[in-house]
């Protein structure tokens, strides 16, 4: 009777052990999930988000705001990346500018 009672104690703790790990998991996983978008906002907060920050944005009606020159064919139509070939640099004076048809 004792082996019989000692063995399905045994047999039953693996899943007792990973029953536990899983609930500790789940517990952690929003805790983590909440400090890296906290992280995030205030990383984004700091750095001025958008391009609005820079001075150089505009606001287009439909598209809302943009960065760059939307006369040029290679722009990107976006608050965060200037142009599609030279997404960094400057748009005056730039060697790829190509007019829209």
């Amino acid at each position: 009777m004792l082996k019989t009672l000692l063995m399905i104690i045994v047999s039953l703790l693996p899943s007792l052990f990973s029953l536990w790990v899983i609930r500790k998991t789940s517990w952690r996983r929003p805790l983590g999930m909440r400090q890296a978008a906290m992280n995030l906002s205030e990383r984004a907060v700091g750095e001025g988000a958008g391009p609005r920050a820079g001075g150089e944005g505009y606001y287009l009606e439909g598209v809302g705001y943009l960065i760059g020159d939307i006369s040029c064919r290679f722009n990107a139509r976006s608050g965060y990346v200037r142009c599609a070939v030279n997404p960094c640099g400057p748009c005056e004076g730039c060697r790829y500018y190509e007019p829209k048809e």
